[in-house]
């Protein structure tokens, strides 16, 4: 009998008890994998609480995590691409990877390509195919662009800093403590700014010579939203796709996004951007090259054992983490 961090009633970390859960042979269409790394996320703790972000989460008893790398166990009918022994990687739900052994769909598992790091790949890859659809999709950085990353010391801004650092970009980047700002600079961010200590709005004026950035890549919403959009230059876009302070309040598009310059705002969601597996393969083609090449790294301070996810979570709740989580089983 394999475990799991098992969920009876959503709520606080220590909802999460560590005990057998039983795995049944992969259905049609899915894999059965042995974990050798999980990586944790910041939404698993939305997960965990009980709030659906952005995927909804089966009533309990469940298991959550998005994220893993392992090897194939079995295999069940119809799967031809996979097969015992093989190492695969997986970045989006359905949830369950807090667990030793699980089942999951074939036809969004990924090979693992040989060389790459099972810690590394667990902690990267939903935050770089995450990084990838923002960087290259959502809003195609540019040479030359100024963006702007919010929570730049945390474990998706640092692949945000990483990559735009890489593409040509000047990054600024908002942090909450001077160390974290060391973090982020360590990691490609040009300007980290202490947010209590200093207006980022004003930083990014003075940099683009009063112009205004191409994009915010906004984490943290209701707390700064609407300076986020001060940011931007004529045109600019705001990918919120976080909100770790909360809800932002609702944007009026002739106010906000109409007087400020004609800006966009959009709210990205990985599921849309990799619903097709050929996208999901490019994205995570393109990932895995950045990791082998050596222009991504995922900074891994934090290393658990899977039976104590209770303290890794309560640490990432904290706010005083830097750099990647991950488990391992």
């Amino acid at each position: 009998m394999s475990k799991a961090q098992v969920i009876h009633k959503l709520g606080p970390p220590e909802v999460m008890h560590w005990q057998d859960w039983a795995v049944p042979d992969p259905a049609p269409g899915e894999v059965r994998l042995r974990h050798t790394a999980i990586g944790v996320n910041f939404a698993d703790t939305y997960h965990r609480g009980g709030i659906s972000h952005p995927w909804k989460v089966d009533e309990p008893p469940v298991v959550i995590g998005f994220e893993g790398v392992g090897v194939v166990e079995g295999v069940g009918d119809g799967v031809t691409e996979f097969r015992t022994g093989d190492r695969v990687a997986y970045g989006i739900p359905p949830l369950g990877s807090y667990a030793e052994v699980r089942n999951y769909p074939a036809d969004k598992l990924l090979h693992m390509p040989e060389g790459l790091d099972d810690k590394q790949v667990a902690a990267l890859l939903m935050k770089g195919m995450t990084a990838h659809y923002l960087l290259h999709r959502t809003y195609a950085v540019k040479p030359g662009d100024t963006i702007l990353v919010h929570a730049a010391a945390g474990g998706m801004g640092l692949i945000l800093c990483q990559w735009a650092k890489a593409l040509g970009a000047t990054v600024v980047g908002t942090v909450s403590t001077p160390e974290k700002a060391e973090v982020a600079r360590t990691a490609g961010c040009h300007y980290p700014v202490v947010r209590s200590e200093q207006s980022f709005v004003d930083v990014v004026r003075e940099v683009t010579d009063g112009e205004g950035c191409a994009v915010v890549y906004e984490a943290i919403g209701k707390d700064t939203l609407q300076d986020s959009l001060d940011c931007l230059r004529l045109m600019g876009v705001c990918a919120a796709y976080g909100h770790v302070s909360g809800p932002p309040d609702p944007v009026d598009i002739i106010q906000d996004l109409g007087r400020r310059g004609s800006l966009f705002i959009t709210r990205p969601a990985i599921m849309h951007y990799v619903a097709k597996r050929t996208d999901l393969e490019w994205t995570a083609r393109d990932l895995f090259k950045a990791i082998g090449d050596g222009i991504l790294n995922a900074n891994i301070n934090y290393e658990y054992p899977l039976r104590d996810a209770v303290q890794a979570h309560k640490a990432i709740e904290s706010g005083n983490t830097l750099g990647a989580t991950v488990l391992i089983p």
